[in-house]
């Protein structure tokens, strides 16, 4: 199968393009910058230089390198520019469906948030509705969202990795990144709030996966959705950080996600639950690619 990654460079894309190419398929990797281009041919990886926000583009990066399925993991929250990302979902997805479309592409695979449903009852499930009448600032993560999974399901086939926190190499929650400090100085106390984490080595597996996936969202996610005052304090022990304070309280659609329906389609994390994800990757040598 030819295999398009938009994102190749990002921290799922690097997890996945050796997973793909290790199941047998051919891939190329889509990114803007050129020392990344670079670096994905020494790996062995085709790849092509192409901005998701030039539309003429896009439509030419299909056209020429004729996938079978295009792999959509394309964001701008190394710099947590949340305008970009906004944008991203949605001038970029729009130009990459219509894209594959003209290209006669017959399944796209994109990354979505577990963190995006309304508020409810307990975790959500796929089934629940997205926060679409969420007050700023949230609401401009929604939209951003929505606008992403709606243009996607105009895909003939089409998967939605709603994922959950990511931590492990590369994210905000690894050891040299922005939680980590956030927590080491004390400025991320522990509310009520529930969260679900999944590990990018997980991710990137769901994401592969997904390719023999009927149609649909899916929450990828741990097995144990938690309040910050759980989670956070084995957090910072792994990083031997300071416990950090409490406030309570939370905002409502801090709900946490379910992952049953991924499990039923044959998804099973490594890391089950951040308990162990934390310990684990956040421990010794953790700061570097397990790819390497």
């Amino acid at each position: 199968m030819k295999i398009a990654v938009a994102g190749a460079s990002g921290v799922i894309g690097q997890m996945l393009l050796p997973m793909l190419v290790q199941a047998g398929h051919e891939v190329v990797g889509f990114t803007r910058n050129p020392d990344q281009a670079l670096k994905l041919k020494e790996k062995g990886v085709q790849s092509a230089l192409l901005d998701v926000l030039d539309r003429e583009a896009v439509f030419a990066a299909l056209r020429e390198t004729k996938p079978d399925v295009v792999i959509h993991q394309l964001t701008s929250l190394s710099t947590r520019s949340f305008a970009d990302n906004t944008r991203i979902r949605k001038e970029g997805t729009r130009n990459l469906v219509d894209a594959a479309l003209a290209a006669g592409v017959g399944k796209m695979i994109a990354q979505s948030i577990s963190w995006a449903y309304a508020p409810g009852e307990g975790p959500a499930a796929e089934d629940c509705p997205l926060d679409l009448d969420a007050p700023p600032p949230r609401n401009t993560t929604i939209e951003g969202v929505h606008a992403l999974e709606t243009a996607v399901a105009d895909m003939p086939n089409y998967i939605i990795l709603r994922y959950g926190l990511f931590y492990g190499y590369g994210t905000w929650y690894a050891p040299g990144g922005y939680m980590a400090e956030q927590v080491r100085q004390g400025l991320l106390p522990a509310t009520d709030g529930v969260s679900s984490f999944v590990h990018i080595d997980d991710a990137a597996r769901a994401a592969v996966l997904a390719l023999q996936w009927p149609s649909g969202c899916y929450n990828i996610v741990d097995g144990e959705p938690a309040a910050g005052t759980k989670w956070l304090p084995v957090y910072a022990d792994a990083l031997g950080a300071p416990a950090p304070g409490v406030q309570p309280g939370h905002a409502a659609w801090e709900r946490g996600a379910l992952n049953g329906k991924a499990l039923q389609h044959g998804w099973k994390p490594r890391y089950a639950s951040w308990r162990d994800g934390f310990r684990l990757a956040l421990g010794s040598g953790s700061s570097q690619d397990p790819r390497g």
